[in-house]
Parts: C-alpha cells; sequence; structure tokens
C-alpha cells in the first residue's frame, strides 16, 4: 500500500500548543454574554406554543406597564420597519428558488412551536421574563402539517401564500439506458432509510448585542457566528444602514456547527429592534430556546435502488431524496443538486438517477448543519452494507470490489463531478488493517454461537470543500510592522478549529519568522478583508493557500530590500526566525525588524522600483475540486436484554493533505465523530402529532458524554491537494463518517437475528422493539 507522507516543516506539521487554550481554559474567553453597554437593554421573545394557529388577540398593554420594562413589540410596531430581505446573503437574490417568507416577529398567524410572536425589552431578563407572563394572547388553532413524508400532498399549508408546502425538486430521471440496465443487471436491491432530526446544541447559544447610535450614525454588533461579514451584510439589508456604517464583531465562539454560519432570525431582529429604537439590546438564547427554536437540521428519508453485476460490481443507481427544512429554514430552502452529487462518493458508479425534494413543515427551522451533504454518504454506505448481505458478499470484500484505486484518478463520476486527489482505497485498508477485521469477524462468529450480538460497520467517503458563490475566493491581508512583528488579519471567524494557533504557524513557516512573533487578527469587519467566514471544512485549504501566498509576496519584498542593504542579490538570501542572510555566508544578515524599518521610516533610500511599507492583501481563488476522504470502522456488542449498544473500537483513517497541525487535525476528528456518535444513538429532537417539541431540555435530549465516548483512534494518510501548500479540509469529516459506520456495526450484529435496520436513532426503546419482533415468531412457534 503506497501512503504520502509531505515533510513537516519547522511549524506547519508540527503539534504546537494551541495560543487559544490559556484564556479559554482559565475562564478569560470573551464571548457574546461578556459584552455591555451602559443602558443596555436585555430582549426576551414571547414565542408561540402551539404549532399553526391564526393570531385572534393579542393584548400587551398590561406587559408594558410592568417593572422594568421598556419597550414592548410586536409585529404591528416591528415588521414595517423592515428595509430588505432577512435571508442569508448569497441566497438573499432568491438564486435557489423559493425560500421561506422570513419575517421578524409572527403578524397574523404562529408557524411552528417557538415562532417568535412579542419581543420585551427589560432592564434584566429576569423583568423581561416577568413582563410575558402578563401578554394576553389567544389561538384559533389550524392543524399542522408535521409529518414531512405527506406535507407534499397535505391539503394544510404551512406558509398560507404559498401555492403547496414544496420548497423545490430537482430531478434526473430514469432514462431507458439506465432503466435497461436495471432490467437486465444480476442483482437490484432497494432499500429506504430515514435519518431523524439533530438539534446543534453547540455549549455557547446564539447571541447578539447590537446599538444604534442615531447622532454618529453607527450600527455596532458583537455576535455570536462564524462569519462576521455575513452579518454585516444581512444587518445593513434589514435595516437599510449602509455597510460602511455597521461593524460587526465576534469574540470567542463556543461552537457553530453550521448553526452560525447565517444570521438568525432572532439576532436580526434585536438589529432591526435596536436601530429602530435607538438603543443597545442583547439577547442571549437560553437552551430551551436553542432546542425547540434555534435550528434544527438532518430530517430526511433516502430510498436507494442499486444495480450490480454477479459479481458485485455496481452498475447504476437511482435516489430518491426527501427532506424537512421546517417552517423556516436559514441559509436557503430549496432543494440542491448538491444533495445526491456527491451519492457515488469514492466507489466506481457508471450510471445515477435521483430525485431531490424539500418540503415546508410546521416544526422549526433547519440551517445547515456539520457537514450538510453527510446523509447521502449515510444512506450510501449503508446501502453499500445491504447490497453486500443480499449478494452474500462481506461488506469490505463489496467495497474492495468498487472503490477507486489512484491509478483511475482523476476520476469523473456519474454525476459529472471530478474526483482527483483522494486516497480512498488506501484509507480503507488502512482502516481495515487497524481494527483487526478479519480477527474481529472470527471473533464475532465465536460470539454469536455463545449468543453475544457483534457487529463491525464501516463508513469510507469523500468529502468535498465547497468553492461555489461567495466561497469561491478567500482574502488575507498580512503586515511587517516597523519592529518586526507580523500582523494577519482573517476575513474568517473561527469557532472552535484553532484558526489563531494554525494561521501563525501558517504565516511563520512560509515568511521565515518565529511563530511567536504572528498575531492573527479575525471576527471584526472594521479591520478583516471581506470574505465567508468559516464552514464547509474550507479553512485549510482556503486559508492555508492565501496565507501562503500572502506570505511569499511579502517575503519577496522584503528580501529586495535587504538585498538593497546587504548589497546582494535577493535570489541569495533567505530568511528565518526574522533574521534575513546570504545563504552560505551567515555573517551577512540583517534583522527583519531594520528591514522593516527601512521600509516605514527611510522608504526615500530604496530603490526607485519598491515601494515603502511592508504590507499585502491577497485573495486566493479556489480550485474546481477539492477532497478529503476517511474510512471510519467501528465495532459494536448490543446488550440482548437491555437493546443497549456499547462501542468496542472506534477506527478513524483521515487522509487531510498536508497537516498543519497533527495535535488540531484530531481534535476535529474526535469532535465530529462525537456528534456522529451522538446523533446515531442517543440525539433525537422529536415532534408529536400536534407538533409539540418533546425534548425542550438536555434530560429529553440526550448527547454523548465522556462516559459514552470511546477512545478514537487515529490513522493519517497525506495525499497532497493540488491547492498550494497540499491542504485539505479536515472540519467535517468525522461528522459524515460516523453515523453510517455506527449504524452498519449495530446493523451487522442484528442480521443474523433476521433484523433489517433501516432508521435512526439506534436507541434502546427502538432496537429493543426490533428484537421483540425478531423473537415474536420464535416465541409462537
Amino acid at each position: 500500500m503506497t501512503t504520502y507522507q509531505p515533510t513537516a516543516g519547522r511549524f506547519v506539521g508540527q503539534s504546537v500548543p494551541r495560543r487559544e487554550d490559556p484564556r479559554l481554559l482559565t475562564g478569560k474567553g470573551r464571548y457574546i454574554d461578556d459584552q455591555s453597554a451602559k443602558g443596555m437593554l436585555h430582549a426576551h421573545f414571547l414565542r408561540s406554543d402551539v404549532a399553526r394557529a391564526r393570531i385572534t388577540h393579542l393584548d400587551v398593554s398590561a406587559a408594558r406597564q410592568a417593572p422594568g420594562v421598556r419597550h414592548v413589540l410586536t409585529a404591528k410596531e416591528l415588521n414595517p420597519h423592515l428595509a430588505g430581505s432577512m435571508l442569508a446573503s448569497m441566497f438573499a437574490d432568491g438564486g435557489l428558488g423559493k425560500v421561506s417568507p422570513l419575517r421578524p416577529l409572527a403578524e397574523d398567524d404562529v408557524r411552528f412551536v417557538g415562532d417568535p410572536v412579542v419581543l420585551i425589552l427589560a432592564d434584566n431578563r429576569y423583568l423581561a421574563e416577568d413582563a410575558a407572563e402578563l401578554v394576553e394572547i389567544d389561538y384559533e388553532v389550524l392543524p399542522p402539517v408535521v409529518d414531512y413524508e405527506q406535507a407534499e400532498h397535505s391539503p394544510e399549508k404551512v406558509h398560507a401564500e404559498e401555492e403547496s408546502n414544496v420548497v423545490g425538486q430537482i430531478e434526473i430521471p430514469v432514462d431507458e439506458g439506465l432503466q435497461a440496465i436495471f432490467d437486465s443487471a444480476a442483482h437490484v436491491v432497494t432499500e429506504t432509510f430515514h435519518q431523524h432530526r439533530y438539534a446543534h446544541v453547540p455549549m455557547e447559544t446564539r447571541g447578539v448585542v447590537a446599538g444604534w447610535d442615531p447622532h454618529d450614525r453607527q450600527l455596532d454588533v458583537w455576535i455570536s457566528s462564524q462569519n462576521p461579514h455575513e452579518v454585516r451584510r444581512a444587518c445593513g439589508r434589514v435595516t437599510g444602514v449602509p455597510e460602511p456604517q455597521i461593524r460587526v464583531r465576534i469574540g470567542d465562539v463556543g461552537g457553530g456547527f453550521g448553526q452560525k454560519s447565517f444570521t438568525g432570525r432572532e439576532e436580526l431582529t434585536i438589529v432591526l429592534a435596536a436601530h429602530l429604537l435607538g438603543v443597545t439590546i442583547k439577547w442571549i438564547e437560553d437552551r430551551r430556546e436553542n432546542l425547540i427554536a434555534g435550528t434544527h437540521a438532518r430530517v430526511a428519508r433516502v430510498t436507494a435502488k442499486m444495480a450490480t453485476d454477479a459479481e458485485g460490481h455496481l452498475l447504476a443507481a437511482h435516489v430518491d431524496h426527501l427532506e424537512d427544512v421546517g417552517a423556516y429554514s436559514v441559509g436557503g430552502g430549496s432543494a440542491s443538486a448538491g444533495v445526491c452529487m456527491m451519492f457515488p462518493g469514492p466507489y466506481r458508479l457508471p450510471r445515477l438517477a435521483w430525485k431531490s425534494t424539500v418540503v415546508w413543515t410546521n416544526t422549526c427551522g433547519r440551517s445547515a448543519y456539520r457537514a450538510p451533504w453527510m446523509m447521502e454518504t449515510t444512506a450510501r454506505e449503508q446501502m453499500m452494507d445491504v447490497v453486500a448481505r443480499e449478494l452474500g458478499i462481506d461488506p469490505l470484500e463489496l467495497r474492495r470490489r468498487n472503490v477507486l484505486h489512484r491509478s483511475e484518478l482523476p476520476h469523473t463520476s456519474a454525476m459529472g463531478t471530478v474526483v482527483e486527489n483522494v486516497s480512498p482505497e488506501e484509507s480503507l485498508e488502512l482502516a481495515a488493517e487497524a481494527i483487526g477485521y478479519d480477527a474481529f469477524r472470527a471473533e464475532q462468529a465465536k460470539a454469536r454461537e455463545e449468543g453475544r450480538l457483534l457487529g463491525i460497520g464501516l463508513a469510507l467517503y469523500i468529502e468535498p470543500q465547497p468553492n461555489v458563490a461567495v466561497y469561491h475566493n478567500e482574502p488575507a491581508r498580512m503586515r511587517i510592522q516597523p519592529d518586526g512583528h507580523v500582523d494577519v488579519y482573517l476575513a474568517s471567524g473561527s469557532h472552535g478549529q484553532g484558526l489563531e494557533t494554525t494561521t501563525a504557524q501558517l504565516a511563520a513557516e512560509f515568511l521565515g519568522v518565529h511563530v511567536d512573533d504572528v498575531t492573527v487578527h479575525q471576527g471584526d469587519t472594521e479591520s478583516t478583508p471581506f470574505g465567508p467566514g468559516t464552514g464547509g471544512s474550507r479553512s485549510g485549504p482556503m486559508i492555508g493557500a492565501v496565507i501562503r501566498q500572502a506570505a511569499f509576496r511579502l517575503k519577496e519584498k522584503a528580501l529586495a530590500i535587504a538585498a538593497h542593504l546587504l548589497e546582494a542579490a535577493p535570489e541569495d538570501l533567505t530568511m528565518e526566525d526574522g533574521v534575513i542572510s546570504v545563504q552560505g555566508t551567515p555573517a551577512r544578515s540583517v534583522p527583519l525588524k531594520e528591514v522593516a524599518a527601512t521600509a516605514y521610516h527611510r522608504a526615500a533610500t530604496l530603490p526607485p522600483d519598491i515601494e515603502p511599507g511592508l504590507e499585502t492583501l491577497e485573495r486566493y481563488v479556489a480550485p474546481p475540486t477539492m477532497y478529503s476522504n476517511a474510512c471510519h470502522a467501528c465495532t459494536v456488542e448490543i446488550d440482548p436484554g437491555t437493546a443497549t449498544v456499547r462501542i468496542l473500537r472506534y477506527v478513524v483513517a483521515e487522509d487531510c493533505g498536508q497537516m498543519i497541525n497533527p495535535a488540531i487535525v484530531e481534535g476535529q476528528v474526535a469532535g465530529g465523530v462525537v456528534q456522529g456518535l451522538g446523533g446515531a444513538l442517543f440525539e433525537h429532537n422529536v415532534y408529536d402529532d400536534d407538533g409539540n417539541p418533546l425534548a425542550a431540555t438536555f434530560l429529553d435530549y440526550l448527547i454523548p458524554t465522556a462516559g459514552e465516548v470511546p477512545i478514537i483512534e487515529m490513522h493519517h494518510l497525506e495525499t497532497p491537494a493540488s491547492t498550494p501548500g497540499a491542504f485539505k479540509g479536515v472540519g467535517e469529516g468525522g461528522a459524515i463518517g460516523a453515523p453510517a459506520a455506527v449504524f452498519n456495526a449495530v446493523a451487522d450484529a442484528l442480521a443474523p437475528l433476521g433484523i433489517r435496520v433501516t432508521d435512526q436513532p439506534l436507541d434502546p426503546s427502538r432496537l429493543m422493539a426490533l428484537l421483540a419482533e425478531a423473537s415474536a415468531p420464535a416465541a409462537a412457534g
């Protein structure tokens, strides 16, 4: 097996300690709730407690008289001041079809439990919540649309102004040639899988502090976000304030996971109210709000049909995808071709047809969740195991017969996407070897004779890093100060992935200074260049490339100035630890700070072809394709008496190209795996038939703790990417692979009992029902 190991540099490729950690671990982090201002008011939203209804009576007069209450706003007072769309910037032009009809506050009706109806501003949050108890509100309750599988044909409509509950639909139908393949194939296997509702549950919930100064005409916004520049654009549309008069800042962000990629409805409502009233307002989402109204994800159904030849080689597939985006989706809502375009993944799949349908329901709206393309990977990897069982082939062997070899790259998939610079075959074999696949199969056979339920699951995938729309490019400003220290200004806003550290490593490596001499600035629209923020696992390849580009550009100029000072040729110079010297003659050297001082303070002494200063603004444009890849392997044991799943071992073989910081890479992979495990085994945001959320606290919405998380064994491949520096993204891969790996392990454990697992989560109640159903015929006999 061939692996690729790029040589680590002095800083890149090293596990440099995270420079964020000292303040975070000592409680000195700067989060949104740490921000305050003189005269600041605190906000509370009174939310609907019914899923769908007309508002027949609303009286807020008593609330307005409550102690400490300064303002009570309803849709009548606030909504007319909305200057423009509340949609995310990249979707504001409606380019992706229909979108949710967002409005600050519910006006004549409510459309999900949690729909904000009244905004109360008081001296503190407690007084605002007390005042909410005084609001009189009556509803004419209407039948809600809760079941997304029935929404398309339901006579009830989530949005009365729309023709139906279908947000969008895209299809590449089965043509005659594809139908002929299905008709003649040795095997055709069909299965339907359901993915359940996740909540994002970041440790830090959403929050915003917004203030409008009518005298300076300045809108100042502090927010918990992954994208400060996106926030500024959205605030400008909502208020009508020109963007140069808006400053957006983020501090430390306690997790985002996609929920904070775009500016939420409540945050924009607070900004609009602050602008209307000329005051500063703070809103911090509580955990109940986060669980019932902070956006959800993952609710989908996929029916997959696969055709193979007699040996199990894939011939064709058809995928029918249905997704629930709730009442008010954030970040667009129409069907996306990307959902099914990734279905071929790391395999040779000659033909693919598909349909993707997106529907509204009277539930909390959807937003991006870490690895939003996870469902097609999960469905495909689950389907590979189903096909293997139908054909009597081991799931590992079926993958071996279909996985892409490096000799076949670049490979154009059935959807026309070009796959290159990945190592799926190597990842598969590394994971199988690391977990001891063959030895486990032997142990499993013996355990089954003893009545024990052991299973093993694999999940192989390639992960795209998006390069569309605003994600197509990434900026960075780099400046060498007169004292020789380096400032780097990023458009991104880190939300836990250690960008302060990795960016400093990149700048130090490519510029030739010490990592401690680099300061990274981010999260402030007043000083950083415009860019799309973090998301889509794009920080590694995009920031890595643009920092390299900026460092080389700045280094070239620094060497030119040093060549002038040393009376040497620039190509004969080298820079290390902030000292520029003549190669082979280290005694002939000049400190970078002297070069910088010359550039700024003695510019008149420079040659005429060298401009003063040492600063550059670079913008890197992404290539057509960027991919990471990995394989996850998981072994489990199911207790037949309690139906609990115990993870025995968990292995990840990850290829994210050149690792910038191995410790941060492993932290990102581990975090994603834990989220995936939580989703597959524990987390479920359930609604009843009336549209009531049944998981409004952590007593009901279970997340994994240290007691449930296994040791995650990691193995690395470093196949270079086509991007400068050979970096790939790693932020979302763990969350892509984990659900399918766990699912397949559980299904493998239960298969000898004749049990077919198709739905998640794999909680004890679901598994107990399956076990009881499987034992019923035997008991009856």
